[in-house]
């Protein structure tokens, strides 16, 4: 019993010796409070001066935090505490149980510079410090300068083909606030290939960078090919930067302008600007067809990419816009659609060479480029927004939509508005007096390809007639299904309005092509 008792008192004084370490922290401690999930703002620049910052949590662990604890500060038992770099912040208000917010003083946020925000409710029991997580607040520097550039020098240069192993060109990019350096890196020089448009712009090898003078490499890998790139300058933003609220506040990006470098042929020099349009591409993925500048004209272009072709296919680039001489359209062309095995291309083009008699202005054209067919076909290209009853006469054609097998192709005519002069022909008189006159009217054209005993036609779609030379706040054109059996529509009560049969949409409508 005497050797129970001194067991049983050892046991009590090393129990008695653990909870004194546990009660001066010498314990394993975990952090057991809220669990932060955003701060805002997540970021100022330095020297903005006090700031309200607002905490969020999923919630304050050992405190509930109410509007009826709204005003409490750390000296209040159990109000959670808002640290900044490990010092407590003054008077925090409460929200709600996941929802915290503190004035800041400016001088915390004097220099740039990255602090660690993180809540404390006080300790409640052995090993739980009430500590949250941390989350960082970052102070951002002057906001970087967005660059401009005044010259690319050399700006063009000879194709090398199949010998391009040791071929390179450097070139001299002049201009103002290149970035030698920041707190984020210094100034990227950028070229993008417009024979692979998808890929994103590579970044080229710099010798040498100074405030106003760039020298980079363009690897031979590019110049293999007759095309045109463009080449841009790149600041860095200014500071760790993730969404899109905070770029004002760090700077930096693209500059402005752009500037050509040619491989092969045509002038170099500052590049036109041109809108981005959305790509068409085969229903395997393998064609691409898409806008692109050549030769100071937008063009169409179809690219091979051979995806999904294991041996004996090197991809290609051919240019869609062109006449039966093979020579590119000699004006803008746009909105390429193709059917989905990638052998039909329809597209709006403003030029006059692509099809013998050409009306002016835009008009939509269809090109087989023969792809998938036997060698008895022949690349060639038709006018599709025409009509023999002359309905068409006067207008011009954009936006076109194609059927899966490229026989029927819609698209969106502009008629001149009703209070124009009229054509001084007598059947384009009688088109402008006509109901459909100063409208975006949508027409169907059935090209007959693929069928026999069939005459081309070009049938009107839009039923009702407006009064709005604008499809609305939605601009756009039709869209055909596979089968020509249904067409989507925007917006049945403006210009391009029909007999809305589905609604898809507020604004989008399905119709029947069957003519009225």
């Amino acid at each position: 019993m005497k050797g129970f008792r001194t067991a049983l008192a050892v046991t009590c004084l090393a129990f008695g010796w653990l909870a004194g370490c546990n009660d001066y922290n010498y314990s394993i401690q975990y952090n057991t409070g809220a669990t932060l999930t955003n701060l805002s703002p997540s970021g100022l620049p330095a020297g903005s001066g006090d700031f309200v910052l607002t905490v969020n949590a999923s919630q304050f662990n050992g405190f509930v935090c109410s509007t009826a604890n709204s005003g409490g500060n750390s000296s209040n038992t159990g109000v959670s505490v808002i640290q900044w770099n490990g010092t407590k912040l003054a008077s925090p208000q409460c929200v709600d149980t996941t929802t915290m917010y503190v004035t800041v003083p400016g001088d915390l946020i004097s220099k740039p510079g990255t602090a660690y925000v993180n809540t404390l409710t006080p300790q409640s029991g052995t090993g739980n410090n009430g500590l949250s997580n941390t989350l960082g607040f970052q102070i951002y520097g002057t906001p970087n300068p967005v660059p401009t550039i005044t010259s690319v020098t050399p700006d063009s240069t000879q194709p090398c083909g199949t010998s391009c192993g040791n071929v390179a060109v450097t070139i001299t990019v002049t201009g103002t606030d290149f970035l030698p350096s920041s707190n984020n890196g210094g100034s990227v020089v950028t070229l993008s290939d417009l024979l692979t448009p998808h890929q994103q712009p590579a970044a080229l090898t710099i010798t040498s960078l100074s405030e106003t003078e760039i020298k980079a490499v363009i690897p031979g890998t590019f110049l293999a090919n007759a095309d045109t790139a463009t080449i841009q300058v790149v600041n860095p933003p200014n500071g760790l930067c993730t969404q899109p609220s905070c770029l004002p506040l760090v700077g930096g990006g693209a500059s402005d302008n752009s500037f050509c470098f040619v491989i092969g042929t045509g002038p170099g020099g500052i590049c036109p600007t041109t809108a981005q349009e959305t790509p068409a591409i085969s229903q395997d993925g393998r064609y691409v067809a898409y806008a692109s500048q050549q030769n100071q004209a937008n063009q169409i272009l179809l690219r091979d990419t051979c995806l999904g072709i294991a041996n004996g296919c090197t991809p290609t680039t051919q240019v869609v816009s062109t006449g039966p001489d093979g020579t590119a359209g000699n004006a803008d062309s746009h909105n390429a659609v193709m059917t989905p095995d990638g052998r039909f291309v329809a597209f709006s083009s403003a030029a006059t060479n692509l099809v013998q008699g050409t009306p002016p202005g835009r008009q939509v054209y269809l090109r087989d480029t023969c792809i998938g067919a036997d060698k008895s076909c022949s690349p060639s290209t038709m006018l599709i927004s025409t009509d023999a009853s002359g309905a068409l006469n006067g207008t011009e054609g954009i936006l076109p939509s194609i059927s899966t097998s490229g026989r029927f192709v819609a698209f969106v005519a502009l008629t001149r508005s009703s209070a124009e002069k009229p054509a001084v022909s007598s059947r384009a008189l009688a088109v402008q007096s006509a109901p459909n006159s100063g409208l975006r009217q949508v027409f169907v054209r059935d090209t007959c390809l693929g069928a026999s005993n069939c005459t081309p036609k070009t049938t009107r779609i839009s039923m009702i007639p407006g009064d709005s030379p604008t499809i609305g706040s939605k601009p756009g054109g039709p869209a055909i299904s596979g089968l020509a059996k249904e067409l989507a529509l925007n917006d049945a009560r403006s210009a391009t309005s029909f007999t809305p049969t589905v609604a898809v949409d507020d604004g989008v409508f399905l119709a029947a092509t069957k003519p009225q």
